[in-house]
């Protein structure tokens, strides 16, 4: 196969001074994109700034390697960020073609001890920066030759032992991504996530709710260079998929595909027929239908 090209590609990613962002950031350059590395510098929890200033190395990394960057330190949970980033790429590039939401925050804490306050606080980093960033970016993209979104979420929101307020905030991205595929069909604008695995910041500061086995393999062999290579695929014009999901992690690509049973239609149903026939409801059979983001497949309710 021939090598994939990204020479006109104009790419934002968040979150991308370190760990995953860093990756993707450092792929997409050495093959030929341009792009903006944003990152505010914030500590993992989101309650502050380390201090330093990664995305401006990342940049010098790029740049070394003989690519080309520009930093951005926006915080992403803002609009202000959120066009910050998006003027970065237009002044320095003249365009967007890409956006890669992989900003995020994490702490762990049981259900009933995470205020308010921490719900808000995920919220307004992976739901509403993934949004805005989208917004501020969605009228560069319908200009755009192939435009892409890559957005991030986590297997944390199919349940994660003290993360709720984490694990909540990802599947509100989620519905994003696949309402944003909609919004994208007639424009050309494919919309798409990922559900990465790796040893980085976060995942040490969800090692409470690891074995150390896992935490032990995170940090040998799930690394952050295993998740770009899907990311940076979603991101070029060849690929043609949108509102799909998946699961990446050390080597490993799956699809995360939503699927409704063949179940039970009964129109005289009552309490004891659903319980007489729940087996039937729940079994995934080979007769099971995919959920694509396809006007005519889309569920109404």
């Amino acid at each position: 196969m021939a090598t994939l090209d990204f020479s006109d590609r104009v790419v934002i990613v968040t979150g991308a001074g370190r760990g995953i962002g860093r990756a993707h950031a450092l792929l997409l350059a050495s093959r030929g994109a341009s792009v903006v590395v944003g990152d505010l510098g914030a500590s993992i929890d989101g309650s502050g700034v380390d201090g330093d200033d990664p995305a401006a190395q990342v940049v010098d990394e790029i740049t070394a390697a003989g690519g080309t960057a520009v930093a951005c330190a926006a915080d992403v949970s803002t609009e202000d960020g959120a066009h910050a980033l998006v003027e970065a790429a237009v002044s320095a590039f003249g365009g967007l073609t890409g956006v890669v939401n992989n900003a995020g925050i994490v702490r762990t804490a049981p259900f009933d001890e995470v205020p308010d306050e921490e719900y808000q606080r995920h919220l307004d980093v992976h739901y509403f920066g993934t949004l805005r960033v989208c917004r501020a970016a969605w009228p560069h993209l319908l200009r755009a030759h192939s435009p892409r979104i890559v957005n991030t979420i986590s297997g944390a929101m199919l349940g994660n032992p003290d993360m709720a307020h984490y694990g909540g905030s990802k599947g509100a991205v989620f519905g994003l991504t696949r309402n944003l595929a909609l919004e994208g069909l007639d424009k050309g604008i494919k919309v798409n996530a990922i559900a990465p695995g790796a040893g980085t910041r976060m995942a040490e500061a969800a090692a409470d709710t690891l074995s150390p086995e896992i935490m032990e393999y995170m940090r040998t062999s799930l690394l952050p260079e295993h998740i770009a290579p899907v990311v940076a695929y979603l991101l070029h014009p060849s690929c043609d998929v949108t509102g799909e999901v998946f699961n990446v992690a050390g080597g490993i690509v799956n699809r995360l595909a939503l699927v409704n049973t063949v179940g039970i239609h009964d129109p005289g149903l009552t309490i004891e027929s659903v319980a007489e026939r729940f087996d039937q409801i729940m079994a995934i059979t080979p007769d099971a239908l995919p959920q694509v983001v396809a006007p005519a497949q889309m569920p109404v309710s």
